[in-house]
């Protein structure tokens, strides 16, 4: 485990560039992924990201091709999710989730945790679940996040999640799909302590300002999922 002193003094140091105007374009993933989204709202976000320079949209799979048509002359990556938003599919449901959303077009894969099973302490389906996604990921050079969602858990649980995660090796570590609320600078602080410096932590739910998401990145995020990504760059 890293020493506390340590992430303090990364995460201060992090802060201080971002404070001396390195701006946060390229910690934030745009979001849009409520039920009842259009495609006319698709093709806006993805000229909102083009814009700004962000580093990725994060979308539906259904719109996946249309996206990748969009930012054809782009660097913006195109994010999708996987078990969205309540983590209880069945394995094989998760893995032809992730096929189909790489053969479509997707960079990045947010899976959400079985957080069912994590309760229920079936930890061999919760490790079963995280790496096969991340298997299949690997083999197409794709990035993988795991939503653990942060606010269904207790301190103690998070701890166990990011250990499950850390064993295994997953890209990032993502807070929460903010449908039970939103991210708490100290979550993000407790997953920082217990996962490597070599998985980053994407925090997300609530985003609404430059001031909380430049906490988020002190407390050691990598990423900002946020649906008001324009907003927080002005």
């Amino acid at each position: 485990m890293i020493p506390a002193h340590a992430v303090v003094v990364k995460n201060i140091k992090i802060a201080m560039e971002l404070n001396n105007n390195i701006e946060l374009n390229s910690f934030i993933e745009q979001t849009l992924l409520k039920a009842d989204t259009t495609k006319a709202e698709i093709e806006n976000l993805c000229l909102e990201a083009k814009k700004h320079n962000f580093h990725g949209i994060c979308i539906p799979p259904y719109f996946i091709k249309t996206a990748k048509l969009l930012l054809a002359d782009s660097t913006v990556k195109i994010i999708t999710v996987v078990g969205f938003p309540l983590g209880y599919n069945t394995l094989s449901a998760k893995v032809e989730e992730t096929k189909r959303a790489i053969e479509d077009g997707a960079d990045e894969i947010d899976m959400v945790m079985n957080i069912s099973a994590f309760k229920n302490n079936d930890l061999i389906n919760v490790k079963d679940g995280i790496e096969s996604v991340a298997t299949y990921c690997r083999l197409k050079a794709k990035i993988i996040k795991v939503i653990i969602e942060t606010n269904l858990l207790s301190d103690t649980e998070i701890v166990k999640a990011c250990e499950i995660c850390a064993t295994i090796g997953v890209d990032y570590v993502k807070s929460c799909t903010g449908f039970f609320g939103g991210v708490k600078k100290e979550h993000i602080e407790l997953m920082r302590s217990v996962l490597p410096d070599k998985i980053k932590i994407k925090a997300s739910g609530g985003i609404r300002d430059a001031e909380f998401a430049h906490q988020l990145v002190e407390a050691g995020a990598d990423r900002i999922g946020t649906s008001s990504g324009t907003a927080l760059v002005k």
